[in-house]
């Protein structure tokens, strides 16, 4: 962990300009496990300073070039992919079997979903009037991720910026800075030009608001809060930069009547709890049909009753702890909302599981009659805890769910074909999962309303770091 004292800056690891340093904490334990430095304005100068040199050759590279150098990531990714999902345990607490099944796997499998795309990517196109269009890299790109899904955010931003012959400046979140660093010894060993990629580590308001100001930087991508995404647009804004932002999330679940009530149910419960509710596309609101609320109910308590609250280090299925005390504090002060507004606790509740009075443990708790104008059912509360709201009819499910400023994804069970198609159309989000269908690698992923703007994954991911730029008269 000795590079953690440093940042990644033009191809070496370099002291930062400030002696400031902060504890990583592991959320299991709540004891320390590294320390890491705190980047400042100073940094951000010297990284963007590299990028941009190195943009001057990188962006100039062949499509065929930059395809090697994704394959050298590729295999250099699987080589350190058990680092990765130590460190991910360690850091923000995800069950050991989770990480790697869906944390570290996320570098791999988005890394492949970007190679297919930029495959098939044309770069020029001759358009029927006869001008030539062309498609080049944006620029320096300033890049933000958060600590909930650390390697997914950090593939998804940073390996469309070098496929598409960008350079750029990572500030992964303060709390997840070991697998970060790890990436960072992944492209230099893949063997990337100095320059093209450089990792500054620091938090929102030093690092990433000198990022957002920055007028070097094209573009900022940033994945986190809606606060803090209208913070680094409002810092953008003077550099007129193009900004794309995936943020927060109130997901709603229709359940009908019609559908496997056993089998979705269950599996609806298991979504909303897992990485422990850390995930801004959760389903957290259950929105059930009248005619099967009881049902529904007992199915839910069942499910949420069998869940295992135990340490990430044990291999297995279970949910580990929240990433850190302040979420803690927040989690448990929206369950005793949820009590206040007089919604019914189903299951659940205040404080620590039993038996795990060390590391930040929530209870995965369920509300039952909920009304949609709850701060229950209306804030993203990033943690275990589901809220359940009966509906009467199909316009009455619909209008409760896009009743929410958010719009990131939508969850529908239903047995009827028919019925499933009619529905997602009028939901406003960027995706909708009917009956389990998960999200695959190199689709794109991104949502309505406050939950952002732009797409990542696949093509659109890619889209996103390019300008389009028209030839008139070659002919």
């Amino acid at each position: 962990m000795d590079n953690l004292s440093n940042f990644y800056i033009d191809g070496q690891w370099v002291e930062p300009a400030l002696d400031i340093k902060m504890p990583v904490l592991n959320p299991a334990t709540e004891t320390q496990i590294a320390t890491v430095a705190m980047g400042s304005s100073k940094d951000v100068d010297c990284a963007v300073s590299a990028a941009s040199a190195a943009f001057r050759s990188f962006s100039q590279t062949s499509k065929s070039e930059r395809l090697a150098l994704l394959y050298a990531l590729k295999k250099e990714t699987e080589a350190r992919f058990e680092d990765l999902a130590q460190a991910m345990r360690m850091e923000m607490g995800a069950p050991i079997t989770m990480a790697r099944d869906a944390q570290a796997d996320a570098a791999i499998g988005h890394l492949q979903g970007f190679i297919d795309a930029l495959e098939t990517m044309t770069e020029r196109t001759v358009l029927p009037n006869g001008d030539v269009l062309l498609r080049e890299p944006i620029g320096v790109c300033g890049l933000i991720t958060p600590w909930n899904w650390p390697m997914n955010q950090i593939a998804l931003k940073v390996i469309p910026a070098l496929a598409t012959g960008c350079t750029c400046v990572l500030k992964p979140s303060e709390h997840t800075p070991i697998s970060a660093m790890i990436y960072a010894e992944i492209i230099h060993k893949a063997g990337y030009p100095a320059g093209v990629f450089n990792l500054v580590q620091g938090d929102g308001i030093t690092v990433g608001a000198a990022m957002s100001r920055h007028p070097d930087i094209q573009m900022m991508s940033f994945t986190g809060s809606t606060r803090a995404g209208t913070a680094v647009t409002r810092d953008a804004a003077d550099t007129v930069k193009r900004v794309t932002l995936e943020l927060g999330g109130k997901s709603p679940n229709l359940v009908f009547a019609d559908c496997d009530l056993e089998e979705r149910v269950s599996a609806s419960v298991h979504e909303c709890m897992y990485n422990t509710g850390q995930s801004c596309d959760a389903p957290t609101r259950l929105l059930v049909e009248r005619s099967c609320y009881d049902e529904v109910l007992e199915i839910a308590k069942r499910t949420a009753d069998g869940i295992t609250v135990a340490d990430p280090a044990q291999e297995g299925d279970h949910i580990g702890p929240l990433f850190d005390q302040i979420q803690y504090d927040r989690v448990q002060k929206m369950i005793q909302t949820g009590i206040s507004e007089g919604a019914t606790l189903l299951t659940g509740g205040p404080g620590r599981p039993d038996g795990l009075d060390c590391g930040w443990y929530v209870k995965p708790t369920l509300f039952s009659d909920v009304e949609n104008n709850m701060a229950i059912a209306q804030q993203e509360i990033f943690g275990p805890v589901l809220v359940i709201i009966p509906f009467d009819d199909e316009d009455h499910a619909i209008r409760i769910a896009n009743d929410t400023p958010y719009g990131l994804a939508a969850y529908l069970q239903t047995g009827s074909v028919d019925r499933a198609e009619r529905v997602a159309a009028k939901l406003r989000a960027g995706a909708v999962h009917i009956n389990g269908g998960a999200f695959n690698y190199g689709s794109p992923f991104g949502g309505y309303k406050q939950s952002g703007n732009g797409r990542e994954g696949g093509l659109m991911g890619l889209e996103d770091y390019l300008e389009t730029k028209t030839l008139h008269g070659l002919a």
